[in-house]
């Protein structure tokens, strides 16, 4: 379970950081009073999506050179340490990532050896702005300043580039931004989630309805791409209230030939995910009917439904059901799809098993009452959706996961169905459950 927590909040929580061996402690002109404000340039730097989990959201930086002294330093807030001490802060929801310095030249070769495009805005600010900008990332990374409490949202390394530009800007970002965002925080997650399926959906069940509400621009900007697009677009004004463009110039240092862009809109999986949901209650309703011609492999393959499903379904049910009362992760809190999988659904696990070995006759009647009770809680959850508090965007689940109980129900409550309009029990019980029900007391 602990396991399963940590990889849902590696996807929650994380962006990738420069590697420890690209870093620097050596303080800056701009930190210690040498450089001029007319020598200096910031520059703001977009690291496109990668393939592991953690490099799926991109990433960014701030950057600022001395032209005059020749001396340039990437400003990175994506930090964390990895030990023991991080794991815990990790599961409770309480991580703390820092802000690190690193050369220029080996951060790029490093994201161009990751095959991920290095695009670099040059901001046009003032030479008061450009000072007040290098000198404050120069106080950032000091060891007693560096710190700070991570949020994938609201608090991330690129909501700090944005806070730090809006500051140099005079709020100017953020009035430009207070527009309604194209999508919710939901649906950015799924389309920059969509190269893993299966993660896409753990993580569409993970979260609550905190992501669903309408966000402004301004909040839209916790995404890489969304601030440089955002930058690239925002036009500032000056002292005398002229407008000029916040990016003096922009150009690639490296885009990748292969590499595609995160898709504009959330995939459209919603068909074939309750194509699965369907399949996997239908197929349970068919062994059910196998079984009942006297096929001991259709009674092994259904118990095996039976245990898979609990393990899939119930060790992320159990996770949000931890995540919700122990730690600090309130995108979890108060999930609605706790009505359609949850720490019950586990039990599915090793009465599936018994039914697979057909030793215990009571594991037939344990999982029609299990799946039952979360077909009614299922059902409970959809009608509660009449309600404005149950606001949650969870179809895609309900769509998957209810067919499923309805289906096992259904498979497990036939017997009593048939034996109450017919009087008979089952007719033809695989032998070996047949004799281990007349050994029972």
């Amino acid at each position: 379970m602990l396991r399963l927590s940590l990889i849902v909040l590696c996807l929650l929580g994380s962006l990738l950081a420069v590697p420890a061996r690209a870093q620097t402690n050596a303080v800056p002109p701009w930190g210690t009073g040498e450089s001029q404000a007319e020598d200096l340039v910031v520059s703001l730097v977009t690291f496109s999506p990668g393939d592991d989990v953690p490099s799926w959201w991109g990433h960014g930086s701030l950057v600022v050179e001395d032209r005059r002294l020749g001396v340039a330093r990437v400003y990175n807030y994506g930090m964390f340490t990895f030990d023991e001490a991080m794991l815990a802060r990790f599961a409770m929801g309480r991580l703390e990532f820092w802000v690190g310095q690193a050369r220029v030249d080996g951060t790029y070769r490093y994201y161009r050896a990751e095959d991920r495009d290095v695009r670099i805005q040059e901001l046009n600010l003032t030479t008061e702005q450009r000072l007040q900008v290098s000198k404050r990332l120069a106080d950032n990374v000091l060891p007693e300043n560096r710190e700070y409490l991570y949020h994938h949202y609201n608090d991330n390394c690129v909501t700090r580039l944005r806070d730090m530009i809006d500051v140099a800007t005079g709020g100017q970002l953020r009035e430009a931004d207070r527009a309604p965002g194209r999508m919710t925080l939901r649906e950015h997650t799924r389309r920059y989630t969509a190269p893993n399926p299966p993660m896409s959906v753990l993580l569409d069940f993970m979260m609550n309805d905190e992501i669903d509400r309408p966000i402004t621009r301004w909040e839209e900007a916790f995404l890489p791409d969304e601030l440089e697009a955002q930058v690239a677009s925002l036009q500032v004004k000056d002292a005398q209230g002229q407008p000029r463009p916040l990016v003096a110039r922009q150009w690639n240092y490296y885009l990748s030939p292969d590499r595609a862009r995160p898709p504009a809109e959330p995939p459209p999986w919603g068909p074939w995910i309750l194509a699965l949901g369907l399949a996997l209650g239908g197929g349970a309703l068919g062994l059910s009917a196998w079984e009942r011609q006297g096929s001991r492999l259709a009674r092994v393959l259904l118990g095996a439904e039976n245990a898979l499903l609990g393990l899939v379904l119930g060790i992320p049910g159990t996770a949000l059901f931890v995540m919700w009362w122990v730690t600090d992760h309130t995108v979890t809190y108060r999930n609605e799809n706790l009505f359609l999988a949850n720490p019950l659904t586990l039990l599915a696990l090793p009465w599936g098993i018994s039914l697979m070995r057909g030793k215990n006759p009571k594991a037939r009647a344990r999982l029609f009452k299990l799946w039952g009770m979360l077909a009614a809680l299922g059902g409970l959850g959809v009608v509660l959706k009449l309600l404005p508090p149950f606001d949650q965007d969870n179809w895609r689940l309900i769509a998957l996961i209810l067919p499923i109980s309805l289906g096992m129900a259904g498979a497990f409550g036939l017997d009593r169905v048939l034996a109450r309009f017919t009087g008979a029990a089952r007719v033809s019980a695989p032998r070996d459950e047949a004799v281990a029900s007349l050994k029972s007391p």
